[in-house]
């Protein structure tokens, strides 16, 4: 997803300079596999790309901290995998550029779920900007298009289809694949990772679940409280006869007002062919938003990769001229 990102970031590096007057410095790189690469007067983001890193200095840095500090960023953008359970070390690497100064924005919805009130507090003291808008389906505009694009609204519930991984095994088992090789067809489109039980199991769905109940409804969901079913209990057989009749199986994700609090669930729903979240293909995801004034529905048709760091890119923009 970081190297998805800085080709957009290239990509579009004159027209930001042109329309936003926004230019950029790439002050750092850290990886599990190069290691935390730091040079503020600017790394070559092409070499970056082509995997060629500079040598490593004599002393390594010693801490995410140390090596933040040797990039003096002035914005950190934080893609780590997404540890359901605790957030972390996505929490603390969100903490630490906060508190250095940095702006900072998160593909990583563990720390919406799990430090959100925390982190957008750091943000408001130390007046950075502390964004996720890639959290929720890639690119689509789902927490910046609240309050300022529906002012005065009042979101009592949503529906959708939000994890593209199952919508892929799926659809793939539907066409005569094997569960395996629905799977693996996921992992080649790049959706999927290699160990896919977050997604098959509902972790994926449900953390996105919590992270819109807590940001857009205002409820502080807790993750053990989303009622989670994945798709593992659905025979290839099943999927397939359904199909036949009219019907296929989605993994809906679901969140309704009850109160101060809300019911939020993630499970597989036989739904009818007429249902417009039955028609989601491949990796495509939907939202339904029920306010008290209207319906609002949202679909991403077939995101690849790229929707994830546009969300970022946006984000980036958002940061710098707020």
């Amino acid at each position: 997803m970081g190297r998805a990102f800085l080709r957009l970031l290239i990509s579009k590096e004159t027209e930001l300079r042109r329309r936003y007057d926004i230019r950029w410095r790439l002050a750092g790189v850290a990886t599990r596999r190069n290691g935390w690469v730091a040079d503020p007067d600017g790394l070559n983001p092409i070499a970056i790309l082509n995997g060629h890193f500079p040598p490593h200095p004599s002393h390594q840095a010693q801490d995410f901290r140390e090596w933040l500090e040797r990039c003096r960023a002035d914005l950190l953008f934080e893609a780590s995998s997404l540890n359901a359970q605790t957030g972390q070390p996505a929490i603390d690497h969100l903490r630490t550029a906060l508190e250095l100064g940095a702006h900072a924005i998160t593909a990583n919805k563990g720390p919406i779920v799990h430090a959100f009130r925390e982190l957008i507090a750091l943000a408001q003291e130390k007046k950075k900007q502390f964004l996720f808008e890639s959290t929720v389906m890639d690119g689509v505009p789902i927490f910046s298009m609240f309050p300022l694009g529906l002012p005065v609204t009042d979101l009592r519930g949503f529906s959708g289809v939000l994890n593209s991984t199952t919508n892929v095994v799926l659809t793939e088992v539907e066409k005569g694949r094997s569960f395996d090789e629905a799977v693996r067809r996921a992992q080649t489109l790049g959706v999927a990772e290699s160990d896919p039980t977050a997604d098959l199991d509902g972790w994926d769905a449900a953390v996105k679940v919590a992270a819109l109940a807590i940001v857009l409804m205002g409820v502080p969901v807790k993750l053990e409280q989303v009622q989670r079913t994945g798709i593992r209990e659905l025979s290839e057989e099943k999927i397939r006869s359904v199909r036949g009749a009219g019907m296929r199986y989605k993994l809906v994700c679901r969140a309704e007002r009850r109160g101060d609090g809300a019911d939020c669930s993630v499970k597989p729903e036989l739904l009818l062919a007429s249902d417009p979240l039955a028609n989601l293909e491949g990796t495509s995801s939907a939202i339904r938003f029920d306010l008290d004034v209207f319906g609002l529905s949202i679909v991403e048709h077939n995101p690849g990769i790229e929707a994830t760091g546009y969300g970022m890119l946006a984000d980036f923009v958002r940061a710098v001229q707020l």
